[in-house]
């Protein structure tokens, strides 16, 4: 039988994981969903397995990639429906990669500088440059959106694999 102060201290890490991931999908300096999911692993962990098992563990860690991939992929996304060229939306794409480096700042200006940046080296137009910027912008809220309803039913899963599990 484990020690209860070790279990206590346990499920309370577990809870702050949880809770600092939800900060985390709206903070972009933070992996909120990976987070969320260690949180959730270390609490079934805790409880070995009993309530929280591997259909459950399947179902938050496929939450976890869909969510992560869509807030990656949402500024090249939203790039691409403001009809912008393939250099603004690798542009997009490369932004994002190097505004991980960079902390919040970074994540929310990466992609949309690069996408200006791409896109005014395809056209020499500023206007669309904007535009392309503007674009990417959107699709950057839209992927926090798709993050959250993740987080959210991340939540659900747990939630239910515990109180029926």
């Amino acid at each position: 039988m484990p020690n209860l102060d070790s279990s206590l201290l346990g499920h309370l890490a577990a809870g702050l994981l949880i809770l600092i991931g939800l900060a985390g999908v709206i903070l972009p300096a933070l992996p909120g969903l990976p987070l969320m999911f260690a949180g959730m692993l270390l609490a079934a962990w805790l409880g070995d397995f009993q309530h929280i098992g591997a259909l459950s563990l399947g179902l938050l860690g496929m939450l976890t990639l869909l969510g992560m991939f869509a807030d990656f992929i949402a500024g090249v996304l939203g790039a691409k429906a403001g009809g912008a060229s393939r250099q603004a939306l690798w542009g997009a794409f490369w932004g994002s990669v190097f505004g991980l480096f960079l902390g919040i700042v970074g994540l929310i200006i990466g992609p949309l500088l690069g996408a200006a940046i791409g896109e005014y080296l395809a056209r020499r137009d500023m206007l669309q440059a904007g535009k392309a910027s503007v674009a990417t912008f959107i699709g950057l809220l839209l992927g926090t959106v798709a993050k959250v309803g993740c987080a959210l039913a991340m939540l659900l899963v747990f939630a239910s694999a515990l109180l029926l599990g």
